[in-house]
């Protein structure tokens, strides 16, 4: 009886391995991602994904961004003035003027104070500026 034990375990121990390694190939292949035609789609959902989540900033963000780093090396009044001549070289921007006027205002108090910072104050778009020189005084 033990010579045919060790005949079964022996058998057992050559198939179970044959099994399991082709039960496992044969599952591997019949999940959808295995053909080849579904990783071109994997690809492209991939990269739709990407594409939207890396969107280029506004234009208007471009141009407060811009402008609120002109203000400090130069002073408000260079930054307005540019603002004024980006409103009318792309008139799209012109909704965007009073709320980027306002930051340019409330950058001014930070880096000049309430005081000097009033003195910057231009009638670029409505005043918009001084308000939010007011606003952050």
């Amino acid at each position: 009886m033990t010579h045919s034990a060790r005949r079964i375990g022996r058998t057992l121990a050559f198939v179970l391995p044959v099994v399991m390694v082709l039960s496992g190939t044969l599952a591997v292949t019949a999940v959808p991602w295995a053909a080849s035609n579904s990783d071109a789609q994997i690809l492209a959902a991939s990269s739709q994904t990407v594409s939207k989540t890396a969107k280029a900033p506004a234009p208007q963000d471009v141009l407060r961004d811009r402008l609120l780093a002109e203000l400090q090396q130069k002073d408000p009044g260079v930054a307005l003035t540019e603002l004024q001549r980006a409103v009318e070289g792309r008139p799209s921007l012109a909704k965007h003027c009073m709320s980027i006027a306002r930051a340019l205002g409330k950058a001014a108090v930070r880096q000049y104070g309430p005081t000097r910072a009033h003195r910057f104050s231009r009638p670029v778009c409505d005043t918009s500026f001084a308000a939010g020189v007011a606003q952050f005084s």
